[in-house]
């Protein structure tokens, strides 16, 4: 059977001031013990000299074998008392004390009898040695009495100490307490910050943390909301086209009628795909934007390069010329894959308003400000009047006479990739090739 770490904060406590209190008194003891044995000692052996020494001034001349009595006052001691002559003869010895071997060595010496540890202590006169000895489990239960009486009180104290500490423990998480009941009264939609007041320090950075999370999920719901409306609301114009274009499909007799019901048909079905397509982008990048997404050290003009090379094809099909231009290397600070589809949106924009065998100029050039790389599109183009250029910003709004194919979500995506990076897309007329121009402002890595 395996012991389990309690999960509770208290008892955790609880058992932690327990252990601290058993060790703080195994450790009291065994220093009173240690100090109590060495004055045992010191005591104990300067009482033996002194015994010796008295016996030693009051031996009779021609002393007779026999049996000393102990002394009253070192009765309680054990001592053993032993008078021997210096041919190795027991003249004397105490009343019932056990018989100790003769010792030559003079001082103080231990010696193991009868199962036991004795401390000896021997001197010579008049031609007798006398010995005073005492069995060392006597200072040992003295020292073993001293170190429980030493550690005792800690003992009696421990459950004083756990009431207390689980008194202080209860009082101290009552914070975290009363965020658990906030959070547990909590609707499901409810996503208003905690209150942070009067929260250890300890616990106000996860509750902090936790407030910013319900930020987050705040602005990726009314997002996501945000997304599901639009695209309710935009679907709803093209799927009824469709509609109209399978019930003309129908009632189509000719074969050119057919064929001309049936390209219609799959014009429409281009147009659902593509905004819903840009639809998905625009959510991506919404959330993106919300979640807070770290950024990364990337080329923008071989990013560029790359997305000019995919884009090639197009204009030349519309017999267009696109190029681009500025710096060969330019290390900028953002995400590939939202940069990346920026740049394809306004290069299709170009390429769509554009008009055949028209120009198109892509630039990486430095920013106005040092330490900024600047990403420009310009094209030959009709361009947007000035009134104009603020509200194409926003979603699905599209200029009166724009083509039909298109979604109003194109510049609406760009503008939310440059406000994720930080920085805002500004549109006015090209100096050089008289139609937009759009520029984005990036910080250089």
């Amino acid at each position: 059977m395996t012991l389990r770490w309690p999960t509770s904060l208290r008892a955790r406590l609880l058992v932690f001031v327990l252990l601290a209190i058993l060790a703080t008194a195994l450790l009291q003891a065994a220093l009173a013990w240690r100090a109590a044995r060495a004055e045992a000692d010191a005591l104990f052996d300067y009482q033996m000299r002194q015994t010796a020494q008295t016996l030693r001034a009051g031996l009779p001349e021609g002393l007779a074998t026999g049996v000393l009595p102990v002394p009253p006052s070192q009765q309680d001691f054990d001592f053993v008392l032993q008078i021997w002559s210096v041919d190795g003869s027991l003249l004397l010895r105490s009343a019932d004390r056990p018989e100790l071997p003769a010792r030559a060595v003079l001082g103080f010496a231990d010696v193991v009898a009868h199962g036991t540890t004795y401390r000896v202590y021997s001197v010579i006169t008049g031609g007798l040695v006398i010995q005073v000895a005492q069995d060392m489990a006597v200072r040992q239960r003295m020292a073993g009495d001293l170190a429980l009486r030493t550690a005792a009180p800690v003992l009696w104290l421990a459950p004083v100490l756990m009431l207390a500490v689980g008194w202080l423990v209860r009082r101290t998480l009552a914070p975290v307490a009363r965020v658990r009941e906030q959070v547990a009264a909590r609707s499901a939609d409810d996503l208003a910050p905690l209150a942070g007041q009067d929260l250890p320090d300890e616990i106000r950075p996860l509750v902090q943390e936790f407030n910013g999370l319900l930020q987050r999920l705040g602005q990726a719901f009314e997002v996501q909301q945000r997304f599901v409306a639009d695209a309710a609301h935009e679907l709803r114009s093209p799927l009824a086209a469709l509609k109209l274009q399978v019930q003309g499909l129908r009632r189509a007799e000719g074969v050119e009628t057919r064929e001309r019901a049936l390209q219609r048909l799959d014009a429409g079905i281009d147009r659902a795909t593509r905004l819903v397509g840009q639809l998905m982008e625009l959510a991506r990048q919404q959330a993106r934007q919300a979640e807070g997404a770290p950024a990364a050290p990337l080329d923008l003009a071989a990013l560029a390069r790359s997305v000019i090379g995919e884009a090639v094809a197009d204009a030349q099909a519309r017999s267009q010329a696109l190029g681009l231009s500025g710096l060969e290397t330019a290390m900028v600070t953002g995400h590939a894959d939202a940069l990346r589809l920026l740049l394809r949106n306004l290069i299709e924009n170009a390429i769509k308003y554009a008009p055949a065998a028209g120009r198109i100029e892509v630039g990486v050039l430095a920013g106005e400000a040092a330490g900024r790389v600047a990403l420009v599109v310009e094209d030959s183009g009709p361009g947007i009047p000035e009134a104009e250029r603020t509200r194409v910003l926003d979603r699905f709004y599209r200029l009166p006479d724009a083509p039909s194919t298109g979604s109003g979500l194109g510049l609406a995506i760009a503008q939310s990739v440059a406000q994720m990076h930080g920085g805002a897309l500004r549109l006015d007329a090209s100096p050089t090739l008289g139609g937009l121009r759009v520029r984005l402002e990036l910080p250089a890595a």
